[in-house]
């Protein structure tokens, strides 16, 4: 196990980047072979830790790393790699500088920028690769499918600029009803139909998020953009499954005191629990302030492979279980709270329910205070 940084604090992050190098394996191995894949790496990797898991995406031979501010594709480049990065969303003067600078691709969506994007890479000498978005119904970034033809036609007139890829964003592509998927993917290919009778052929074409990639094969195009699929997070319950992919986060903590309560005594803040009976209480050393959803009297834990339920209201810091049925537990046990323990698993999907919200929000939740610990058997025998 390597950790790449000395753990301290009793609750941490684990990311297995062997489990993420067997999940790019797996869908490298399933796609078709002239197909792209662009990594999206946002938010810190949806939580996971961009510039690790950059490192093992461009090590799987990806063509583009994706992230949506400048300042997130500044750090790859300042942690030395060098893999293709793709800018998503808008970008203002001072951003397309520095996107010139570093060699990134960015969203040029409007004549405007076009324009002022132009005159810098004349100064400069260069010729910055760009990709138009095309709106085919999300209604956020991008130029409406109807305008798109003609924009495109003036925008390939500034011939400082390098046309490389189109693209479009589905609103939803991973439940089982399809049918605004199906309008949006007519809709792009109206654009690309158009811009054939022109004579325009863009090199990279790509609409497809995870769940797209995974359930609508006839929109994957030259590339497909996957965020928390190589990670193991599915984007629905329903969306077509890889064998063999794991998620590769995991969230530990130990039992940081044990409290011997009797019938009637209170448990936590706003006393939200009553006991029955004597019970057996472990305090758990992290709480909402770390990310966990702010819950009571719902969900478990898994110590020495079996669940535990919370009791009380979890704090900022600390959140109670009822370890009463949990034979031989002691202080400092190891407690798992996402992820799997024996024969039990606690999913993302899990924690998402508890919270009210969805998987994304659980994973880039985590706060910076929760140390991440890398597992890398790999490395370790380099």
């Amino acid at each position: 196990m390597s950790t790449k940084m000395q753990q301290i604090r009793p609750a941490w992050l684990e990311i297995d980047l062997d489990q993420l190098r067997q999940n790019f394996a797996l869908i490298q191995a399933e796609k078709p072979a002239h197909l792209k894949l662009l990594f999206v790496v946002k938010d810190n990797a949806y939580g996971h830790g961009a510039i690790e898991v950059a490192r093992i995406a461009s090590e799987a031979g990806i063509a583009y790393l994706g992230t949506v501010t400048v300042d997130e594709a500044v750090a790859l480049r300042n942690a030395g790699i060098q893999t293709p990065v793709f800018v998503m969303a808008e970008r203002t003067i001072e951003e397309l500088q520095v996107c010139l600078d570093l060699d990134l691709t960015c969203c040029i969506n409007d004549l405007d920028t076009a324009a002022a994007y132009a005159k810098l890479a004349k100064k400069a000498g260069k010729r910055p690769k760009v990709h138009v978005e095309v709106d085919t119904g999300m209604s956020r970034y991008g130029v409406r499918w109807k305008a798109a033809a003609d924009y495109i036609a003036s925008l390939q007139k500034m011939t400082e600029l390098e046309l490389e890829g189109l693209l479009s964003h589905f609103a939803m592509s991973d439940e089982l009803d399809k049918s605004y998927a199906h309008l949006q993917l007519a809709r792009f290919q109206e654009v690309l139909d158009e811009l054939a009778k022109r004579g325009i052929d863009i090199p990279i074409k790509h609409m497809c998020n995870s769940g797209g990639y995974l359930d609508l094969p006839q929109a994957h195009f030259d590339m497909v953009r996957t965020g928390t699929l190589p990670l193991g997070v599915y984007p629905s319950r329903v969306c077509r499954r890889i064998e063999g992919t794991a998620p590769i986060m995991t969230l530990k903590t130990r039992i940081a005191a044990l409290q011997q309560i009797e019938a009637g005594d209170k448990v936590g803040y706003g006393m939200r629990y009553t006991a029955s009976s004597p019970r057996t209480i472990a305090v758990l050393p992290l709480g909402y302030g770390d990310g966990y959803p702010r819950i009571r009297n719902a969900g478990e834990v898994l110590i020495h492979g079996k669940r535990a339920p919370i009791v009380g209201g979890n704090a900022m810091d600390a959140m109670m279980v009822d370890a009463s049925d949990i034979q031989g537990v002691s202080q400092w046990d190891e407690v798992v709270l996402l992820g799997r323990q024996g024969d039990e698993e606690i999913t993302v999907r899990d924690l998402a329910d508890l919270k009210g919200s969805v998987t994304y929000d659980i994973i880039n939740g985590w706060r910076s205070r929760i140390p991440r610990i890398y597992l890398d058997k790999e490395d370790e025998r380099r």
